[in-house]
């Protein structure tokens, strides 16, 4: 199995775990477009090859994300209808305003996503 790197800045952290499933992402997500996003959607995607029986994104620490991370996340949970052996786990913070908003239109996209903002 390949290692599934970590990608750590000054601004933020996405940290997989391909063994539990768990990614998280912490910090401020302010990247220009869909190609600097691409490496994010690439480790969700190498998480999910893994084949874990469930992924579980864990936003709790992600102050920011804005709209083209919103479309990376929105692409991401729109594939897992092609692959739903996998159940998504989208964990949220009801201390960060975008997160009420923004992840329940996820849940939208796949009925089947557990989403439980603390």
């Amino acid at each position: 199995m390949n290692a599934i790197s970590a990608l750590v800045t000054e601004e933020y952290q996405i940290l997989p775990d391909p063994v539990t499933g768990v990614v998280t992402l912490s910090g401020s997500l302010r990247l220009a477009g869909s190609a600097e996003y691409a490496p994010i959607g690439e480790v969700l995607e190498a998480t999910v090859a893994a084949h874990p029986e469930q992924i579980t994104i864990d936003l709790r620490g992600l102050e920011f994300l804005n709209s083209s991370g919103i479309n990376m996340l929105s692409k991401f949970v729109l594939n897992r209808r092609q692959s739903p052996e996998t159940a998504v786990v989208i964990l949220g913070s009801a201390g960060i305003p975008w997160q009420g908003r923004s992840l329940k239109n996820l849940q939208r996209l796949l009925p089947s996503l557990s989403l439980r903002i603390e």
